[in-house]
């Protein structure tokens, strides 16, 4: 199964340039909290956690939240070093290369978790607040690394925070809750933007999948759990059948069928799947005596992630990659209908 998840618009853009960022690179002055920010408390799936004073050092683990800080301008000491959808192999994501880049400053130390969570190099940033608001946190793991910092765990479901509640918990952790509410409204904008540029879209359900070359008697698909399909829900792509029927009976952000299921997959719209550039998956599929049945499959609506890149990693949305990749992510679900006009 694929490994877990994906430049800001103007307007958010606007917002980093006029606050300080936080971090080795930055300068004396101080980022200002929202008014009466601290303390703060911020409830999650192990209770409750509480941020007495502004944090001065920002660190994150698991994907993507570190660029709640960096959409607004405050540079995490320490953050997860990215090992999938990366382009030049430094560990970092385009989007986030991009505004380091504008806020003058250096990389943070990246936290290796290729095997788990490297809980001494983040007690070694000496982090006020660790954020993981959208993360897969064991109790185990929040335990430990609550002895380091306070720590923002996810509200409820492994893997399934809605980009908005990561915004706005991790937002509200470092002080800046009434930015993070307009970053979130920007980004609103932007969305609907991009989305009005693909109209073919419209009422299209799309079915994110991870299909296997070597072993097609099994079609795992993501729930909407999980930020990819949950998030072209949330702004108005309505779902497969089956996802919302398996979504509906389990907590877990990706399940899989047999093969032999698949007529449950006769509404599906656009058949979403990862896979090399030279597109060979897209013949294994439409050659495949079950998987063939599948509509989407046998009229060619297949939009293929190329496996491990930047792109791909975007279409698990996150604040910063929106504004770097939402066009030419909404034009490639759409292609199937623009081809077929």
């Amino acid at each position: 199964m694929k490994p877990l998840r994906t430049l800001g618009v103007i307007a958010v853009a606007a917002v980093a340039l006029s606050l300080t960022a936080c971090s080795p690179a930055a300068d004396d002055s101080e980022t200002v909290a929202s008014d009466g920010a601290f303390p703060v408390t911020i409830e999650h799936v192990f209770g409750t956690t509480t941020i007495e004073a502004q944090p001065e050092r920002v660190a994150s683990v698991a994907w993507s939240n570190h660029e709640v800080p960096l959409a607004l301008g405050i540079v995490p000491v320490g953050m997860s070093k990215v090992t999938w959808g990366d382009d030049n192999d430094n560990g970092v994501l385009p989007w986030v290369e991009d505004t380091l880049a504008d806020l003058d400053a250096e990389t943070p130390v990246l936290f290796d978790e290729t095997d788990g969570i490297d809980f001494e190099a983040v007690a070694d940033t000496a982090p006020d607040v660790i954020l993981a608001s959208y993360s897969g946190l064991t109790q185990e793991e929040y335990d430990t690394l609550s002895k380091i910092a306070p720590v923002v765990a996810y509200p409820d479901v492994a893997w399934g925070t809605t980009l908005e509640d990561m915004i706005l918990m991790n937002s509200k952790a470092i002080g800046l809750e009434n930015e993070g509410v307009q970053l979130v409204a920007d980004l609103e904008t932007e969305i609907d933007a991009a989305l009005e540029q693909n109209p073919e879209l419209d009422g299209k359900k799309v079915l994110f999948s991870y299909m296997d070359p070597t072993d097609l008697s099994q079609i795992g698909f993501y729930t909407s759990h999980d930020t990819r399909p949950g998030f072209l829900a949330d702004h108005g792509l309505p779902m497969p059948s089956i996802v919302e029927d398996e979504s509906a009976a389990t907590d877990e952000f990706y399940v899989s069928v047999s093969s032999e299921e698949a007529d449950r997959f006769a509404d599906v719209d656009v058949f979403v799947t990862y896979g090399d550039s030279d597109g060979a998956i897209i013949a294994q599929l439409q050659a495949d005596p079950l998987l063939s049945q599948i509509p989407a499959i046998a009229n060619g609506s297949i939009v293929i992630l190329q496996d491990a890149t930047p792109l791909a990693a975007s279409a698990n949305p996150s604040p910063l990659s929106i504004g770097w990749g939402a066009d030419e992510y909404f034009g490639l679900l759409a292609a199937p209908f623009q081809t077929a006009g």
